[in-house]
């Protein structure tokens, strides 16, 4: 599904010129960010929501370093 974003012009001509110079489209410049954003952002969403609600078992860090959180 196509999605539009409007960029500011500074942003967009840094994208141009990164473009220009590496031979790559800026669609795929965009695409990389994003999905480092996304994941950026996945991951402090998971966090912020195992603090607020904590849930199922906790393992403290002598235990993680030592293996006891792997099953068998």
């Amino acid at each position: 599904m196509p999605i539009t974003v409007r960029l500011g012009e500074a942003v967009e001509k840094r994208l141009d010129e990164l473009a220009r110079l590496t031979g790559r489209t800026k669609t795929y410049y965009i695409r990389q960010a994003l999905e480092e954003k996304l994941d950026e952002m996945e991951d402090l969403y998971t966090a912020e929501h195992r603090l607020e609600q904590p849930e199922g078992e906790h393992w403290s860090l002598e235990q993680l370093e030592r293996g006891d959180d792997l099953e068998g």
